[in-house]
């Protein structure tokens, strides 16, 4: 027997039990962004306007490396999160069900490749 009342038992839980957590994912990656974002701007502009060669040179080494790949995929992330949030809101049904694969599929491949492809510029 449960001597918890009802709302003892809801306090945090959210409607799905899962939106405290999803705020806080959504709050790390924003202030995991906050950081990030400049650094990438200021590694990016240091590259930019160079040649393929100094580019792939400037790339191999690890910090701009590092910090463009945390970038993308911290962001495409973010992105997922918030969009599934979006339409977890604003559409219905089977509608709803695809729009949060397409997204996530969409996210997850485009994190891939751009980590693939720093991969390909620094190694």
């Amino acid at each position: 027997m449960a001597y918890l009342t009802d709302r003892k038992r809801a306090v945090g839980m959210g409607a799905s039990k899962t939106g405290t957590m999803h705020h806080w994912h959504m709050i790390v990656t924003s202030v995991m962004l906050v950081g990030l974002i400049p650094q990438f701007i200021f590694t990016f502009g240091a590259a930019l306007g160079g040649t393929h060669d100094d580019v792939l040179a400037y790339y191999s080494h690890p910090y701009p490396a590092i910090v463009a790949a945390l970038t993308f995929l911290v962001g495409f992330v973010h992105f997922k999160n918030g969009a599934m949030a979006l339409f977890e809101d604003y559409t219905h049904g089977l509608a709803r069900k695809a729009w949060i694969i397409g997204t996530t599929c969409l996210c997850y491949t485009a994190a891939a490749v751009a980590l693939f492809a720093i991969a390909q510029i620094a190694l």
